[in-house]
């Protein structure tokens, strides 16, 4: 076939294909009866014809999928054709069924070696998604089986397959289109002599599926970021500072932002109100309104509709000082992420501690972490809130120098490569000569990406105009993870070699 003279189209299927139809079935399934009775089809299109998907070229029907909805409990279960269609070839779809179940799909002789059969798969996918089902099975053939069966079980013939040491021309295609071997079925069809009765129950998993048709409880699939580049400056009172906060945060809220990010120390200006020369002394004093802040922005959360990151504040507990962090919940709900590792000036300066919980915590706009400066820079940090399912991870940091900024911004970029995660960042600008140490900052805020087609070509969907006091908005796409984690270019977090390695997070005696 003349790729020049191919014009391809997808379509549904019509009554009036029958005859194309029956043509494609007779030359795939020669040895099974060839085509379904038109009795068969005609239902299948009255019943679901949205699940009946076909390819033409130039108006010729060159390739079929038929599918049908079932109930995910009971054919994700060991079952037979004859669950699928009886004895009079009548096929049943279930308007309430929660699973796609894909059927038979024949390519023209023709048009064999085009990839067609991956565009029919692409397109139940996208069926699947644009439905909501949870997942598509099928009942899949092992056709070469028969050359095998005298020597090593069914099983041993699909590990071998999966392992590409043998190849099967439909069990080979379907686990390169990313399902998975659910299960063995015995005497699935019994008259498939080159299968020896045997079939693989396999499944495509839709990450994007919701179990919930209710909006209140739905997982937002658009989450918008404000992420503030705040500017160090002199104040006057604490009243003042929080006029300052309160005012990005009306204006963030104005943009509809999910969430609202301040940078590591935002509050630092208030260190300028005290007499002490003694940055120790200083910090302390600092950590005497972190309450007040804290408070403060939990209100401001709940009163703007929005879920603030408090940037990061000095707490003061049992005579020990923490870099601390508050998510503060839109629903009034208040969660704490402490800096784990400590930077060699605010060890010897500041003498603070480093805290030693890490966690993902749930919000209305998906499951997101914490980590402060210094910790972006651990890898293995990251890693742990992966594995419990993080979606947005926000760094609040503070640094002077542009090699300081640079450090926290290329490891930033690299957990959201290797975790598959948004990443946001945001710092603070400007001079502060009155408080020792905080004299000058550096900054560019960034919302960064993985990397992949789905994504911006430099893994950067949005950042700031250095060194400039402004507000950073952005839209992130959750579905595009979702899709990245199962069907991306490469994918970090399934191709871990757990057999070899882990990163798990130690137990510490209370």
């Amino acid at each position: 076939m003349s790729a020049e003279k191919t014009h391809l189209e997808i379509c549904n299927l019509t009554k009036e294909q029958y005859p194309q139809i029956k043509t494609l079935m007779d030359q795939a399934y020669p040895d099974l009866g060839g085509a379904w009775p038109s009795h068969t089809i005609f239902r299948l299109i009255d019943q679901f014809p949205e699940g009946q998907i076909g390819i033409v070229d130039d108006g010729v029907l060159v390739g079929i999928a038929l599918s049908v909805q079932v109930d995910y409990t009971r054919f994700s279960n060991p079952h037979t054709y004859e669950d699928i269609a009886d004895g009079h070839d009548r096929v049943f779809s279930d308007s309430d069924g929660d699973a796609l179940y894909g059927l038979d799909v024949a390519i023209s002789e023709t048009h064999r070696g085009m990839r067609l059969g991956r565009r029919l798969y692409d397109a139940r996918k996208e069926l699947c998604r644009q439905y909501n089902l949870r997942a598509i099975l099928a009942g899949g053939r092992i056709p070469r089986y028969y050359n095998h069966s005298s020597e090593m079980t069914p099983m041993e013939y699909i590990e071998k397959v999966d392992q590409k040491e043998l190849y099967d021309p439909i069990l080979s295609f379907q686990l390169s289109n990313d399902f998975q071997v659910k299960r063995l079925l015995k005497k699935y069809l019994p008259e498939d002599q080159e299968s020896v009765g045997y079939a693989t129950l396999l499944e495509w998993n839709n990450i994007m599926y919701e179990p919930t048709d209710t909006v209140l409880e739905s997982t937002k699939s658009i989450v918008r970021v404000g992420a503030v580049q705040w500017q160090m400056r002199c104040v006057e009172s604490v009243e003042e500072l929080l006029k300052q906060v309160e005012y990005f945060v009306d204006t963030v809220s104005d943009y509809k932002s999910d969430f609202i990010l301040f940078p590591e120390f935002f509050n630092a200006p208030l260190m300028g109100l005290t007499e002490q020369s003694n940055q120790t002394e200083a910090i302390r004093y600092l950590a005497e309104y972190t309450e007040t802040f804290k408070n403060a922005m939990s209100r401001m959360a709940i009163e703007y509709n929005a879920n603030i990151i408090t940037g990061s504040m000095p707490l003061a507990e049992d005579d020990k000082i923490y870099n601390v962090s508050y998510l503060c919940h839109r629903s009034g709900k208040i969660d704490e992420q402490r800096k784990i590792h400590i930077t060699p000036h605010e060890q010897n300066d500041w003498v603070i501690q480093g805290g030693d919980k890490i966690a993902v915590f749930d919000t209305d706009a998906g499951r997101v972490g914490i980590q402060i400066c210094y910790d972006v820079e651990f890898p293995e940090l990251s890693r742990i809130l992966a594995k419990q399912g993080l979606d947005i991870l926000f760094v609040p940091f503070w640094t002077d120098t542009k090699n300081s900024y640079l450090r926290v911004r290329h490891c930033a970029q690299a957990r959201a490569i290797e975790n598959e995660c948004y990443v946001v960042i945001a710092g603070s600008v400007g001079n502060l000569p009155e408080v020792e140490s905080l004299d000058v900052q550096y900054s560019q805020s960034a919302v960064l990406t993985p990397s992949d087609f789905s994504f911006p070509h430099d893994a950067t969907l949005n950042e700031a105009t250095p060194n400039t006091e402004m507000l950073l908005f952005s839209d992130l796409d959750m579905d595009k993870l979702k899709i990245l984690h199962s069907e991306g270019t490469v994918r970090n977090l399934k191709d871990r070699r757990e057999d070899l390695y882990d990163v798990i997070l130690k137990k510490r005696d209370v």
